[in-house]
């Protein structure tokens, strides 16, 4: 897959495209890559994907809590190659990006930039300012330009739209399960390993702290079950998401940890992933650190119970 920053330095013969930010990179957005492929291969074109860095909703609304994101750009390249896509286009978005017109988007980018013969859009799909490229109107386009338009419809799974909302929505309620269902792939977060205060250490069972990007989405406080990846091997482990109330008074002070089960290797400062299985519990203030260490040992049978 050729990644580009720069879309003069694009070139791709007869360019199968598709437009979109491809948050958490979900079956629903397979779907659509599938029926590029299918294009590209008919009409001996090659595969092109135009994605916005950074977030639209980060430039637009300028307040980043507002959304949390389910794939940082490094992880989206890896499952957009992962995919099939043949050409990455990381299209920098602005202020000022945000307030060309679908018009002209199409016209000065598409059409003149990108040289487009085929576009590709999911079901519900718009773009330009204040999202007002609708399907309708980019036909409209299509038939200006010389160019094809196709819409893909929606991917349902057990009756339900799949959409990177319904996926936050899920993680915020760590609802890892529905999650992942909806990914068609376990959920991670990958940072590197810093040093804390050693509590779980002095509770025998020791934790890599965890610095990991903050634009990315954390499921709801709680423990979880989940796979650990360190040096490419994979191990079991448990994590703790949250303020540990035991010991802490401050709910604002969140930490992000992980018991890595029959491992006593030395990683601060090394980058691991954990991948999300299931929640197990609730975050919860015990009364001592006695009954802290005896609910730690039954969360670790629960987590190799679900192993």
């Amino acid at each position: 897959m050729q990644i580009y920053t720069d879309i003069e330095k694009f070139h791709a013969a007869n360019p199968v495209l598709t437009i979109g930010t491809f948050d958490g990179v979900h079956p629903g957005h397979v779907k659509v890559i599938n029926n590029m492929k299918k294009i590209a291969e008919r009409v001996n074109g090659e595969t092109v994907l135009v994605t916005f860095y950074p977030h639209p909703r980060f430039v637009i609304n300028s307040d980043k809590k507002q959304i949390k994101l389910l794939t940082t750009i490094d992880e989206k390249k890896i499952l957009l190659e992962k995919a099939g896509i043949n050409h990455l286009i990381i299209y920098p978005f602005t202020k000022e990006f945000s307030q060309l017109s679908y018009i002209d988007f199409v016209k000065n980018i598409l059409v003149r930039k990108l040289h487009i013969e085929h576009l590709v859009i999911g079901y519900d799909h718009k773009f330009g300012h204040n999202r007002e490229g609708s399907f309708e109107y980019l036909n409209q386009c299509a038939s200006k330009y010389n160019f094809s338009i196709e819409r893909i419809e929606a991917l349902n799974v057990n009756h339900i739209n799949i959409s990177s909302t319904k996926i936050r929505n899920a993680l915020e309620k760590g609802d890892i399960i529905t999650a992942n269902q909806y990914l068609g792939y376990s959920y991670s977060v990958t940072g590197k390993v810093v040093r804390g205060i050693s509590l779980g250490k002095q509770l025998g069972f020791p934790t890599a702290n965890i610095d990991y990007d903050k634009d990315k989405l954390i499921p709801a406080d709680g423990i979880y079950a989940a796979n650990v990846t360190v040096d490419n091997k994979i191990y079991k482990g448990m994590l703790n998401n949250g303020s540990r109330p035991t010991v802490n008074d401050d709910v604002s002070d969140i930490t992000f940890e992980v018991n890595i089960f029959d491992f006593d290797k030395d990683i601060y400062n090394k980058n691991i992933t954990v991948i999300f299985k299931q929640r197990i519990r609730d975050e919860k203030k015990f009364e001592s650190l006695l009954a802290l260490r005896n609910q730690i040992k039954i969360d670790k049978i629960n987590t190799l119970n679900i192993f």
